[in-house]
């Protein structure tokens, strides 16, 4: 454990805001839910409009590298920069950027003006922006849990809810779009998500939300910031992380994880539905069905999370969310079949942010929150920005098939031999405990 003692949950509440307030918390998941639908939708448009306008897998791979490498890179390189000016205007100016960004794409296009290297451009723009703007949504979380006096578990199960009807909304507007109008429309809706999500972080949250944290002791951000430059606060935030056994192991098997599943949404999930005729309305069925059963997932865990064993539900939960879908598509299984497996699988999924974000923000001390959550999150993700090129290497290299079945082996292996570390029972045993960051002040008093 870290060095900073927990403080008891009693102790965070008594340090929460005087009055509670739904209003911060409601504004969070909803500039995320708008956010991250929008994202979504682009996940099935844009692949899809390389693959009509360059048939290659390889060159779909690459432009999700695009995105991805600048994302994860910028992410963790953002964390004390978010935690210097507060979420909030990390949030709201980024995705503003983003709206700018993704609306140029189809604008481009249309007039002839869009070369692919130019496409990379524009899609690594979007991704350097988007992955501080998530960050900063995330590192609310707990301030809005705080004034709205839920337990975290529950904050975090309802952000893995908003996550996930996202994930839902975002795959049947995304295939509908595609296949009734084209993917560049697609590309048009994404713009207007993120513009919106902007304005929600702006103007709908309260006064005073989202500002820098400071820790105790110190009397504002600026004296917080004394004596300590941009690449010292990068070092603390590392020099934590380092001494959290529990958060590495995490890290390591999410970031294995989150490599084969880039890989099979970006390229072979594309690639089957090609091959197989089925065609880009599948993708948003199958992503759909998956969404509305992790929405039911996410919700009992929002209701449950508190009460249930943590550590086993996490890995029934990615035993059933993680190989079966690579072995279904594998298999040449009917449509039912593969409706069924992807609705287990999202059930089952359903269950897994809503646990590791509180472990996460249970340990992390608030003015700490966002350079570690930046480091965690980007070394977790280090691997999607490779997903789409290994993918569309193996399928040039040895067709989907074979490609299918070995990414569901090695994701079986990690998401069960990673289970017999004897870190993960810390899991459990420090389970509603709040972190530091639980007494530590903010620049000004919470206000509903």
């Amino acid at each position: 454990m870290t060095a900073t003692e927990p403080a008891t949950a009693t102790a965070a509440a008594a340090a929460g805001p005087p009055v509670r307030s739904l209003r911060p918390l409601v504004g969070v998941l909803a500039a995320t839910a708008v956010s991250l639908t929008g994202t979504r939708i682009s996940a099935i448009a844009l692949p899809w409009f390389v693959l009509a306008t360059t048939g290659s897998a390889t060159m779909t791979g690459l432009v999700a590298f695009a995105e991805m490498a600048p994302y994860v890179l910028v992410k963790a390189l953002t964390g004390p920069l978010v935690d210097r000016l507060g979420p909030r205007v990390v949030s709201w100016s980024t995705d503003a950027v983003s709206a700018l960004a993704a609306g140029l794409v189809p604008l481009l296009h249309a007039r002839g003006l869009l070369p692919f290297w130019l496409l990379l451009v524009m899609v690594a723009v979007i991704g350097a922006v988007r992955g501080p703007g998530d960050l900063a949504k995330s590192v609310m979380v707990p301030e809005a849990a705080d004034r709205a006096r839920v337990p975290l578990e529950r904050a975090t199960g309802l952000s893995g809810v908003t996550e996930r009807l996202a994930s839902t909304v975002g795959p049947a507007v995304g295939g509908g779009l595609v296949a009734l109008v084209g993917p560049l429309a697609g590309l048009a809706v994404n713009a207007g998500t993120f513009a919106l999500g902007s304005l929600l972080v702006a103007l709908a949250l309260p006064q005073g939300m989202g500002r820098p944290a400071v820790p105790a002791g110190a009397a504002s951000p600026e004296e917080s910031h004394q004596g300590g430059g941009y690449w010292q606060q990068f070092r603390e935030g590392f020099g934590f992380l380092r001494t959290e056994p529990l958060l590495l192991t995490v890290i390591v098997m999410v970031g294995i994880t989150n490599l084969l599943d880039a890989g099979f949404s970006t390229v072979l999930v594309p690639v089957w539905a090609r091959e197989s005729g089925n065609g880009p309305a599948v993708i948003g069925l199958i992503g759909s069905v998956q969404g509305v059963t992790a929405v039911a997932g996410s919700l009992i865990a929002a209701a449950l999370a508190h009460r249930l064993p943590r550590r086993t539900v996490f890995f029934v939960g990615f035993l059933v969310a993680g190989a079966p879908r690579f072995l279904v598509l594998a298999l040449g299984a009917p449509m039912w079949a593969v409706v069924t497996v992807f609705a287990v699988g999202g059930f089952g999924s359903g269950f897994l942010n809503p646990i590791l974000g509180a472990v996460l923000f249970e340990r992390v001390p608030r003015h700490l929150l966002g350079r570690v959550h930046a480091l965690g999150d980007s070394l977790a993700w280090a691997g999607i920005p490779l997903g789409g090129i290994v993918a569309g290497g193996a399928v040039a290299l040895v067709g989907l098939i074979p490609s299918l079945l070995t990414a569901g082996v090695l994701y079986f292996a990690t998401t069960t031999l990673t289970g017999l570390r004897p870190e993960w029972r810390d899991m459990d045993r420090l389970r509603g405990h709040a972190s530091a960051a639980a007494t530590e002040r903010r620049t000004e008093p919470a206000r509903s």
